[in-house]
This record gives C-alpha cells, structure tokens and sequence, in this order.
C-alpha cells in the first residue's frame, strides 16, 4: 500500500502539479485505449517523463534495499551496507573514469549516448571492485567474511584515491560532470533504461529473495548452518553476485544513492522481526517508497530545480545511522 500511494504521490507532484485523480484517469486511459493521438501537455509529461522515473525509483530502491539485507545477513552485522564490499566506490570510479575520458568515448560509442557510456563504466567498475574482493578473500575454496570486509576497506581506499586523481585531474566541465554523478540524480531515467534496468533486476531480485531460508541459518554462525545442511560457500556466492549486480545496476544510471541499503532493512526488522523471508520482500518494498518519496522531495524542494537525490537519501538516512549508533551503544554491556 505504502509503495503504490509514494508512487501515485511522486506522479502528481513537480513543477507542474497534476492532481492524483487526474494522474490515474491518464493511466487509465491509457491502459484502456481511450487516450490517443496528440497528448495533452499534462499527459505526455506524465507518461513520457515522470511515470518513467518513478518506476526507474521503484526498482533501484527495492534492489537497494533488498542488498543492504542480504549484506547484513550475510555478515551479520546491522551496519553492512553495499558499499561495505567495494560496490558502490567501484561503480563511483569506474563512472569517474569514464567521464574524464568522455570526449573520447563518445567519439567512439558506437550509438550509445553519453549517460549510457557512463552507466557502462560504473557497471564494469562495480563489477570489477567486488571480484578483486571476493577474489582476495577467498582461499583453498574457503571465503572469509571477515577477509571480505577488510579487502573491501582495502579496495574502497583505492578506489576513493582513483576517484581523487582524476577529481585533481579535471577541468571545470568535466569536474561538475563528476561532481554531479557522485550526487545522484534520476533525471537522466526513461523508458529504455527503465527496460534495461527493470531486466536485470527481476532476475536479480528472483535470486535473492530464494536465499531467505538458508540465509535465516546462517544468522545463527556458519558452523550452525554447516550442520543445518546450508551449502555456505555457496550461499556466500550467490549473496555476493546478486547483491552487486542489483546495487551496480541501481547506481549505472543514477548515481551514487546513500543509506537505502543500510535504513531500510532496519526499518523492515523494527516492523515485522528478523525473519528473511518478511525481511527480504520487505525491503524491497520499503526501499521502493523510499526511494520514490526521496526523489519527489529531491524535485519540489527547490523546484524547478532539483536536488540531487543522493544528498536528500544522506540528509534522511544519516540521522538514522546516528540513533542506530546511540541505541547500540546504550545497549552494550558496560
């Protein structure tokens, strides 16, 4: 319910106000057939520009969210998030890189345009990030968690120093290009990367929410869920891949977007408990409305600008990081 009304919310509202009835009469007609020929301006702002975006919302918070669970399962640890293994700062340098060499680039794309360029090169970076880690961690078929988190420190620190160099590096077009990137932003979603993205979540999304059970085991310790018959080796490969590619495909298009990986999960636990197989839908459906209400805020704070969404997912989520912090404190023993 939550996510149906944010993305109704999020449709009617920007610098050009459409009423919710008005909004679903258009869908309406739409879907109905009713609505043809020449769009009305309303409509065609709707259907061409805003619905696309809201959707593009929907399915990078829910793939978001539903990686910041698995990581935090997986890890057992209530402050992992995505970026904890490398993703996120290895999208951010491949993106970097990509747009520091864009005029050459997009010479030679072959057809693509610039946005899809760089999503290609935040894509590889994430990819190419989380393998070094897992590739690093790994040792006589065994993948340490804890090797994982300290290799993924390692290659966040690099990865962050690349991102520095070429910052040092750019010219003032192509540092507000980076600059603009690193904030996050939905401007640039539309049908096509709606498809494309949509795509590589739905088997993403597929991938994870079947590992709510074993991943219930694991919680317990990987001896336990040794002799609980869990495959662990296993379970901690399939986490890894379908968690990084659900966050690098989320970020490709956008940009980097904070603290939706690590909130929501905290959010769905407080809730409905602990249990994955509440927790994984959960999140994907709170980080969904989330995501959705993040960017209508990001639109109308400042409309007709707007904000890049990644500071209003900083400016809500930091204050919850900071109470989560306080309450494990006080809940430590003294």
């Amino acid at each position: 319910m939550l996510a149906c009304v944010s993305v109704l919310f999020a449709c009617s509202t920007g610098a050009l106000e459409i009423e919710p009835s008005r909004a679903l009469s258009i869908f309406w007609g739409k879907i109905s057939g009713a609505l043809t020929g020449a769009l009305p301006p309303d409509a065609a702002i709707l259907l061409g520009i805003r619905l696309p975006r809201v959707l593009f919302a929907v399915i990078a918070g829910a793939g978001l969210g539903v990686a910041g669970a698995v990581l935090q399962g997986l890890f057992r640890n209530p402050l992992a998030d995505p970026g904890l293994i490398g993703v996120s700062s290895g999208a951010a340098a491949g993106a970097v890189i990509t747009l520091f060499f864009m005029p050459f680039l997009t010479a030679h794309q072959g057809g693509l345009g610039a946005d899809w360029v760089t999503a290609l090169g935040a894509l590889a970076g994430g990819l190419i990030s989380v393998l070094l880690v897992y590739k690093l961690s790994t040792k006589g078929g065994y993948t340490s968690t804890v090797n994982m988190l300290l290799f993924g420190i390692a290659i966040n620190t690099v990865a962050g120093s690349l991102i520095g160099v070429f910052i040092y590096s750019a010219d003032e077009a192509r540092l507000r290009s980076i600059t603009l990137w690193m904030m996050g932003s939905l401007a640039s979603a539309n049908w096509r990367t709606l498809f494309i993205t949509a795509g590589l979540m739905t088997a993403c999304l597929f991938g994870l929410l079947r590992i709510a059970k074993p991943l219930n085991a694991f919680t317990l310790g990987e001896q336990q869920a040794l002799h609980l018959g869990v495959p662990v080796s296993k379970l901690k490969r399939r986490v890894i891949i379908w968690a990084t590619l659900a966050v690098a495909s989320s970020v490709a298009f956008s940009g980097l977007i904070g603290f939706i990986g690590l909130v929501v999960p905290h959010l769905v636990r407080l809730l409905a408990g602990s249990d994955h197989r509440v927790v994984l839908p959960g999140s994907a459906l709170m980080g969904a409305s989330l995501l959705v209400l993040a960017d209508a805020m990001a639109r109308i704070t400042v409309a007709p600008a707007e904000l890049p969404i990644g500071l209003v997912t900083s400016i809500l989520g930091a204050p919850f990081l900071i109470f989560l912090l306080v309450k494990r404190r006080g809940s430590a023993p003294s």
